[in-house]
């Protein structure tokens, strides 16, 4: 296990997350966040629902010089200063991180159509790569994701359940798993736990940040 990369991913709650690595801060869909966390180098937006793309939260910690990456779809709803916009498989340096995109959408459902070009990321820090899936099903393209870190829906209703989240970490070779987008407005405790008993690279994470 990547220790090194994975005591420096916070589940900040949803599909929220921060990543401190070395002294730089990335987030990824903010919503409903604490306060007096970090301030941000990168923010990474998987797509313009509510809960995954919050200007208020996002104002909770930009500064000066923060980029923001949104996807083309995102241009008329949301505008930033220092806004990369990107479509599925593309691939963005910033610094020293490198940032693909990976398509993130439903199957059989009518929330996350394929056609908005909606993502999810793989971010390549120089300790480990994390993957970010975004609001999505199980999809063709997450056969054979070589990661360090994925994070996974596991709620339902609007992305995969926990079972179909099962079946995504399986295709893929992922050394940790950490199940997300349960605990508020869909999911449960339970859904986390039920993927973690069948999928013995899982790890749930507790909400929050505290202060080094």
């Amino acid at each position: 296990m990547r220790q090194d990369l994975v005591n420096n991913i916070y589940w900040l709650g949803h599909a929220s997350f921060l990543l401190r690595i070395g002294d730089k801060n990335i987030y990824i869909d903010p919503y409903s966040i604490q306060e007096d966390l970090p301030k941000a180098d990168i923010i990474l937006i998987t797509h313009p629902h509510f809960d995954h793309l919050s200007p208020q939260d996002i104002e909770k910690v930009e500064r000066k010089g923060t980029v923001a990456v949104l996807p083309e779809e995102s241009k008329n709803k949301f505008t930033y200063p220092n806004a990369v916009h990107v479509i599925p498989g593309q691939e963005v340096t910033l610094g020293e991180f490198v940032i693909r995109t990976i398509p993130a959408y439903n199957m059989e459902k009518s929330f996350h159509p394929k056609e908005k070009g909606w993502v999810g990321y793989i971010v390549e820090t120089p300790i480990g790569s994390v993957y970010h899936a975004g609001d999505t099903d199980l999809i063709p393209e997450m056969e054979g994701l070589k990661v360090d870190v994925a994070l996974l829906p596991v709620g339902g209703t609007y992305t995969m359940d926990w079972a179909q989240a099962l079946e995504a970490a399986r295709k893929m070779d992922v050394e940790v798993v950490i199940p997300m987008h349960w605990g508020r407005i869909v999911g449960s405790s339970r859904d986390a736990e039920l993927f973690a008993k069948n999928f013995e690279k899982a790890l749930i994470k507790k909400v929050g940040y505290e202060k080094e």
